[in-house]
């Protein structure tokens, strides 16, 4: 299984960097994964959509349509893409600890 170590921290991970086990995933994670990522700090922004994502994987199994996160949270799309550069799927969901999303390439 590959790892990836940020600040000291080793975490396993897929090859596409997402985490194995979503259930290691924490604020402190997402907080060290967005370092990583170049996304710091997070704001009151980046936190509504990752809690978002979070709270839908965790009620479903899987992260919620682009379109709910951006009538939840009331960004657009633009905004979401601001706010995580490698997008919603590939960002957002690296960030909050989800697996890698179906038909994320």
């Amino acid at each position: 299984m590959p790892t990836i170590e940020i600040e000291g921290r080793t975490f396993e991970v897929d090859g596409d960097g997402f985490l194995s086990e979503p259930g290691a995933w924490n604020d402190e994670v997402a907080e060290l994964f967005g370092k990583f990522d170049g996304i710091a700090p997070l704001t009151e922004k980046h936190w509504a959509v990752i809690r978002i994502i979070r709270r839908n994987f965790e009620e479903k199994g899987m992260a919620p349509m682009i379109r709910t996160i951006c009538q939840e949270t009331g960004l657009k799309l633009r905004e979401i893409y601001e706010l995580f550069p490698l997008g919603p799927a590939r960002g957002a969901c690296r960030v909050a600890g989800l697996p890698k999303p179906d038909g994320c390439v």
